[in-house]
């Protein structure tokens, strides 16, 4: 038997074939949805179909984000077989279309592109080789997602994140509020679960951000860490006396390494990011305005160079329209040395991509 994932493929003619289960409303008045009163619809493509790529393709389906999910891949069988999966649980979720294909044509029309693909480190292999392979690799599908999808908002999660979205930027054309990186997002998550854990309330509660360079050289922001209002360095150095500078830095350090932790362990991480990269879905399709620490065009914050075009985490405002602005955060002065040594790092290494 033919295998299939409607019955048009199998060879039933859908034609009108809802017309034998309902009928109009017998008001005299013409029932055919009109430009005037059908909602727009939400489209989301996801490039690259593996763990990270479906855990947040799942999670924008389960929160009813999006009215078609496109799914694109490199390998035809599974990104079928992840479709299908997905499909099979149409009954149990929100009335959701999903297409797949390895061709970028399918995503057209796309409000919000979320590339995860990437290359692999090869063991041996150095940074500036692996970067330069992702960049061959974006090359083959940033310019036709931005063809195909002039207005969508791009956010970029593979890694690394903050140089890959400068990437994107650069062979996309489009505005830089229209290219975001998932940057410190999740850092930030998980340093409010630390904390959360701690203090025992609730991470939602627990206001704290890291910014930079989602990697090793990013900035737990410390000064501006509260709980209702409180601060909680304040809090912790009273009531602690381990809690100076070395004990602060193995938390940040604690932070950076727990992505690593989770690797070592299963291999992967999948529904962190997934969750994460839904709410900054959420935030932009939704228009909500909301707060997240994502890496966007830095250039003359905190005394980053003008002329240096570095891509990396601060809080920004997201909204429909992409980044509506960042947030001029109050920095100690050491904090600030901290983020523009980031910015340099990430500088230096988009420097050497020719771009």
């Amino acid at each position: 038997m033919k295998k299939a994932s409607s019955l048009s493929e199998l060879g039933f003619d859908a034609g009108d074939a809802s017309s034998g289960f309902f009928r109009p409303v017998s008001d005299g008045m013409d029932s055919t949805p009109t430009s005037h009163h059908r909602r727009r619809l939400t489209k989301v493509s996801v490039i690259g179909a593996g763990n990270v790529g479906m855990a947040i393709a799942q999670t924008i389906l389960t929160r009813d984000l999006a009215d078609e999910i496109a799914l694109v891949d490199a390998l035809p069988d599974k990104l079928r077989g992840e479709m299908l999966d997905l499909q099979h649980a149409a009954a149990f979720l929100p009335r959701t279309r999903l297409v797949s294909d390895t061709d970028m044509s399918v995503t057209r029309g796309s409000d919000l592109a979320i590339v995860t693909a990437g290359a692999r480190q090869i063991p041996g292999e150095t940074r500036l080789n692996l970067l330069q392979r992702n960049v061959a690799l974006f090359r083959k599908i940033v310019p036709p997602l931005a063809e195909h999808s002039p207005d969508a908002l791009l956010l970029v999660v593979s890694n690394p994140v903050d140089v890959l979205t400068y990437v994107a930027w650069k062979l996309s054309g489009f505005p830089p509020s229209r290219v975001i990186g998932s940057g410190t997002n999740l850092d930030s998550s998980r340093f409010r679960f630390l904390l959360a854990e701690h203090l025992d309330v609730n991470a939602q509660d627990v206001q704290a951000y890291m910014v930079g360079e989602h990697g090793d050289s990013s900035v737990a922001v410390w000064s501006s860490v509260s709980v209702a209002g409180m601060s909680v360095l304040k809090s912790l150095q009273e009531s602690h006396r381990c809690f100076d500078e070395e004990a602060l830095e193995g938390i940040r350090r604690a932070v950076v390494d727990s992505a690593y932790e989770v690797i070592s362990l299963k291999g992967y991480t999948s529904w962190a990011i997934g969750y994460s990269v839904a709410s900054l879905a959420a935030s932009l399709l939704r228009d909500q305005r909301r707060i997240h620490p994502v890496s966007v065009l830095a250039r003359g914050f905190h005394g980053i160079p003008d002329e240096n075009d570095v891509f990396l985490s601060l809080p920004a405002r997201l909204g429909r329209a992409g980044v509506q602005g960042v947030a001029e955060m109050e920095l100690t002065e050491d904090e600030a040395k901290r983020l523009r040594r980031s910015a340099k790092t990430l500088w230096d290494n988009c420097q050497l991509l020719g771009l």
